[in-house]
């Protein structure tokens, strides 16, 4: 019995919205033969409740954007159906989230046979270090989640297949254009602009927050040959020294001397409050605070050559999950187009799923927008970065 089949769908209103928004998807799609992409995943639930519920524990972390979406894509699909629950655990970034996959690989090498997480948001280079070592990751497939056909490809063989990219987004620089007429284009640009205006550029603690992270790493490979974003052999580390010594001249002329915030939001309040005229930033954020006006309407964006880095969201399922099927069903209904619509229009993240597969409205609205970044593949090689930046530069 397949789970969808064993759903009781709430309304036929929803349905028939559903039926609507698929037909004007399929006169502009340019997927034909893939599959329905409001199908549900099939397989039996596992672990069911007496009432026939079953209820997955999600384990996800981010910024507070990152969990008010969560909790409205848990809404949306509790009311589409009333066979799975999805009980929200939320680690707030840079408080220890790290803590669920250490649990995870720790139920795995003691040989346990189930683990209380059902759906994980990964992080992109450890974690996927992590199941690479110890295989604790489902492999993922059109048969268990069919809207994965909505995916270009090569998206899930870059992750074998053990990860679903479900979002993306990328840093830029966020600036104050009445104190910055003309944005750097490329880093050079950046560090001479920096150097010239001392104590109007922060960037955030790299250990908190990808945008700091991001900045870092940029520096670390600006002259090293494109292909060392891939390469995890401890090696390259030796050529680390000249980005380490860049960020190190640049620290007199940072904030405050070299003061750096916490977490991705630290950058942006000082932008916000005329601190600081530039900072790097992931664009979500950055989109939704200027719409939200909690950032000035002179602040604008901008990126330089060759891009800062940028990159997905993550969903995994542990391989000792006793409730895989109900995960699979929850994750088929993440990449539906309603609810990849919700990303952007929510936090302007980009969809994960193929632009041909979205709404007709924001593929009209977002024609254009620049998704280049560069997606850095560092494995463990990032928290030895991260320990060297602590040591040579928040140090010294």
């Amino acid at each position: 019995m397949s789970i969808n089949r064993g759903f009781k769908h709430k309304g036929k209103t929803l349905l028939l919205t559903s039926l609507a928004v698929f037909t004007i998807l399929a006169g502009c799609s340019s997927g034909a033969g893939k599959s329905d992409p409001n199908a549900s995943a099939a397989g039996d639930t596992a672990g069911g409740s007496a009432s026939g519920q079953t209820e997955i524990a999600f384990y996800f972390s981010g910024s507070q954007n990152v969990q008010e979406l969560w909790e409205h894509l848990k809404e949306m699909y509790e009311k589409e159906q009333d066979k799975v629950k999805v009980k929200l655990v939320y680690i707030p970034s840079g408080q220890g989230e790290q803590a669920t996959m250490n649990r995870i690989v720790a139920a795995k090498r003691a040989g346990k046979d189930s683990v209380d997480v059902d759906l994980y948001e990964a992080n992109g280079g450890s974690d996927m270090a992590a199941d690479k070592k110890d295989g604790v990751f489902e492999s993922l497939s059109e048969q268990q989640i069919p809207n994965l056909s909505l995916m270009d490809p090569v998206n899930m063989k870059d992750l074998n297949n053990k990860a679903i990219p479900y979002r993306s987004s990328s840093v830029l620089l966020a600036y104050n254009s009445e104190k910055v007429p003309a944005p750097p284009k490329t880093l050079d640009d950046l560090y001479t602009w920096i150097h010239e205006h001392p104590g109007r550029f922060a960037y955030n603690d790299p250990s908190t927050g990808g945008s700091g992270e991001s900045f870092v790493l940029t520096t670390l490979y600006k002259s090293l040959p494109d292909d060392a974003i891939h390469n995890q052999d401890k090696s390259i580390m030796q050529q680390w020294d000249q980005g380490f010594e860049q960020l190190k001249a640049l620290s007199k002329d940072m904030y405050q001397q070299g003061v750096y915030p916490k977490k991705n939001q630290g950058t942006l309040d000082l932008l916000s409050n005329g601190e600081v005229d530039m900072v790097p930033a992931w664009s979500d954020m950055a989109l939704e605070q200027i719409n939200k006006k909690l950032l000035p309407e002179t602040t604008k964006l901008a990126q330089i050559e060759p891009a800062f880095t940028g990159g997905p969201g993550l969903l995994t399922v542990p391989s000792m999950s006793k409730h895989k099927e109900a995960a699979y069903d929850f994750i088929n209904f993440v990449l539906s187009p309603d609810a990849q619509a919700e990303v952007v229009n929510k936090i302007y993240g980009f969809p994960g799923i193929e632009w041909s597969h979205m709404p007709s409205e924001l593929q009209d609205k977002f024609k254009g927008v620049s998704v280049s970044y560069r997606s850095f593949n560092l494995g463990e090689l990032e928290s030895e970065a991260m320990k060297r930046w602590q040591r040579e530069v928040a140090g010294q």
